[in-house]
């Protein structure tokens, strides 16, 4: 066992002790992944036998990665044998198991965020309710939250406290509406994302023999990133663990960042409540930052009153100190960043894939994109549209899904008449209605058409005819070939194919080049050796295992598949940061209100978990870390006044530098001063707006020797007054620039305290 060697003693503790619960808090950069990976790998060498683990992450990449580390230990089938993936993939795998105990077929098709929110417009539309008031996202939100939650349909809609929630937000139809969804994926043979962890607790709750089966099966548990659990995969795991115990959890409260899509932090601050027997270790070594970029880390995050302690430390050099960058505008912001990563690129010989660009929200992105673009610096932006999400591929997807399990309804309505077809959208309305009267899908009513006294002519139904017999014949396909050898035959029997090659345009060509390079993938994956626990008369690399892998694919896992290999900056969120490490980073926006955002600041609990994304932001950095601030931005269509946030004020003063800005496009000196108020002024006097200017009041302040600061021109100082309110005019000494004549009410000018 000579890889134990590697490790340091705590770590080394944690993968030995295999027996009972265990918890291990691993500070950021502390080798959280290569503990997870040896202590399964330790498992395997003492003789546990590779089915009774199961190893939960939250990323298809993480478990590959550690699939491949365990490979190199423990050799390939061992590997290949364990129980590991996402929650969602592995819970799915038990589900198409299981699903005819819940009434499903095992052929259920998984539908995506599109695919629900399609099915929900179908029902807000067919309930007359207006798409203002019950905006599909919003009722998408609440219904996810419920399954999260465990509260089914007729629970939510028996529950008074729930109905007057709904009542006060003005959607008291949301219990019909969730009732209703559930209703018509199930008669779809659908599950959506949500469902996999839903309905894998009610098949635990209520199918002993199967939680029995289960129990036995997964004698040791590991999962990955416990802080990012909810409560319905806290309570699967509760479930499964009750009998052996054997439970081992990795996490970093410190990074719980995911509270808006339902993570609940308390998992982890009270795993020791639930196991009080819980032997826990404290990875505390930090192996990828510097001394400097700790020491800010750890002293922002030691705010926090809600915490598991830890004292994280690094054996690394001391590094530069963390740059903070004050800028006038993020359009000056974007130009730092862009001139600051072209320096560095000459300076030290480094391409640009060694740098990352961390924002809050996506709409920051547009002036930093810009600033990149004028300086030809190529990157790239992470969480955009990813591959399986364009239209083409969604639409191709749509037949393959059609193909194992025709009573898909969201899939039937994106192909009845794609390509075109002749089948219009009256006839799909009638088809719908009927379907609905009947209770039947409506698959169900175009297969047997005499039978649905549809009002239709005869040239329609010889349509319909003609595609029935199309699916069929593509279910007939998909229960014998290879995923590939079906797709292939699908793109070119639909005519998609054929209807981008032949229309020439720029958007047609990349289009078809897309459908190919999906098809290259399904060649690869059918291409796939098979594992020890795969049955080959069960086609596992057929047609439905490929769509099952592509619809379980996390937006980490999500690469655009034409992505050439030329490094690239990244650009990104912080949210979208978290598992990933850069040499340089650049976090932008670090003003009140943006970062920490404006909805946290009123709630200790949302402010903390702000602290905690700008701790996981800092801690992406292994060299360089950048920090930047505008004093002013525009914001919903208009120019909005800034002060700095909070957490750089969280940082001690000897770890920051704050390079002097040069006017015009000189950028920084070589000098620098300590971070003081006088550095990050913290009180901005900010006039009120009338039309584009200030207020008479706001205006009336302003006095021969007043420090003002504007948007375009910088700091500077009145030298002049002349005229009378409301159209005076002030004669200011910018500084670099000279002096400039501005009349006051349209001029914005930020008054100096």
């Amino acid at each position: 066992m000579s890889y134990l060697e590697e490790l340091n003693e705590v770590q080394r503790k944690a993968v030995t002790h295999t027996e009972g619960p265990v918890m291990v808090l691993a500070g950021a950069g502390s080798g959280k992944t290569r503990v997870l990976t040896y202590r399964i790998a330790y498992l395997l060498e003492s003789g546990v036998d590779p089915y009774n683990i199961l190893a939960l992450t939250f990323t298809n990449k993480a478990a590959r990665e550690m699939k491949a580390r365990i490979s190199k230990i423990a050799g390939e089938d061992m590997a290949k044998s364990l129980w590991m993936g996402t929650f969602h993939s592995v819970f799915a795998r038990i589900l198409r198991f299981e699903a005819d105990k819940l009434g499903f077929p095992s052929n259920f098709t998984i539908y995506d965020s599109d695919d629900s929110k399609s099915l929900l417009r179908t029902l807000i539309k067919e309930q007359n309710l207006d798409d203002k008031v019950y905006k599909v996202n919003q009722v998408q939100n609440r219904i996810s939250s419920a399954k999260n939650s465990l509260i089914s349909a007729e629970q939510y809609q028996n529950d008074t406290f729930i109905y007057n929630e709904d009542l006060q937000a003005k959607k008291p139809m949301l219990g019909k509406l969730y009732g209703m969804y559930v209703k018509r994926c199930f008669k779809s043979g659908a599950m959506d994302f949500d469902d996999l962890l839903y309905l894998t607790n009610i098949l635990l709750r209520d199918q002993a023999e199967v939680l029995l089966k289960y129990q036995d099966k997964f004698r040791y548990i590991m999962v990955d990133e416990f802080q990012d659990t909810n409560y319905a995969q806290s309570n699967i795991l509760k479930m499964l663990a009750a009998r052996h115990e054997n439970i081992c959890v990795v996490g970093d409260d410190a990074q719980s960042i995911y509270a808006f899509r339902g993570a609940n932090i308390q998992n982890i601050l009270n795993f020791k409540n639930q196991y009080p027997d819980v032997a826990i270790y404290k990875l505390e070594q930090n192996y990828r930052s510097t001394k400097n970029i700790v020491q800010a880390a750890n002293q922002v995050i030691s705010k926090n009153k809600e915490q598991l302690k830890k004292d994280v430390w690094t054996s690394n050099a001391d590094g530069e100190q963390i740059k903070l960058v004050k800028c006038l505008s993020e359009t000056e912001e974007g130009s730092f960043v862009a001139g600051e990563i072209l320096d560095l690129k000459a300076k030290e010989s480094i391409n640009e894939d060694q740098f990352a660009i961390l924002y809050r929200t996506n709409a920051q992105s547009r002036a930093l994109e810009e600033a990149l673009r004028k300086r030809n610096i190529p990157y790239r932006i992470f969480g955009g549209t990813s591959f399986y999400q364009r239209k083409e591929i969604k639409d191709i997807l749509a037949y393959f899904r059609m193909a194992i399990n025709p009573n898909d309804e969201e899939a039937f309505k994106r192909v009845i008449n794609y390509p075109a077809r002749g089948i219009g959208q009256t006839s799909v309305d009638r088809i719908l209605i009927a379907a609905s009267e009947e209770g039947k899908s409506q698959w169900e009513i175009v297969s047997d058409l005499e039978a649905a006294h549809l009002n239709i002519n005869t040239g329609i139904r010889n349509r319909i005819k003609e595609f029935v017999d199309l699916i069929k014949s593509f279910q007939i396909l998909a229960s014998q070939d290879d995923a590939y050898e079906v797709g292939n035959h699908i793109a070119s029997a639909t005519g998609i194919l054929k209807l981008f090659y032949s229309d020439k345009s720029p958007e047609s060509v990349s289009r078809y080049e897309n459908i190919q390079e999906l098809l290259a993938g399904m060649k690869e994956f059918s291409e796939i050796p098979l594992e020890p626990d795969e049955n080959p008369e069960e086609n596992p690399r057929g047609l439905g295992s490929f769509i099952q892998d592509i619809a379980l694919l996390t937006d980490t896992d999500v690469k655009d598949q034409k992505e050439d290999d030329q490094p690239k900056v990244a650009l990104m969120t912080v949210h979208s940061a978290k598992g990933l490490e850069f040499p340089y980073v650049f976090i932008a926006g670090l003003e009140e209100n943006l970062f920490p955002s404006q909805l946290s600041v009123n709630s200790r609990k949302d402010l903390e978990e702000e602290r905690r994304l700008f701790y996981v932001a800092l801690t992406r950095a292994e060299k360089r870390a950048y920090l930047s601030f505008a004093t002013t931005r525009f914001r919903y269509g208009s120019m909005v006044y800034s002060e700095p946030s909070r957490f750089l004020s969280e940082i001690d003063q000897s770890l920051i530098e704050m390079p002097k800005r040069m006017s015009g496009e000189q950028r920084t000196t070589s000098s620098s001063y300590k971070l003081s108020r006088q550095a990050i002024p913290r009180k901005l006097v900010k006039p009120t707006a009338s039309g584009n200017g200030v207020s008479g009041a706001a205006m009336d302040q302003i006095k021969i020797g007043t420090r003002v600061n504007h948007a375009r021109f910088g700091r500077g100082e009145v030298v002049g007054l002349e005229g009378e309110l409301p159209n005076r005019k002030a004669t200011v000494d910018f500084k670099g620039i000279g002096k400039k004549q501005l009349l006051l009410k349209f001029a914005q000018l930020q008054i100096m305290e």
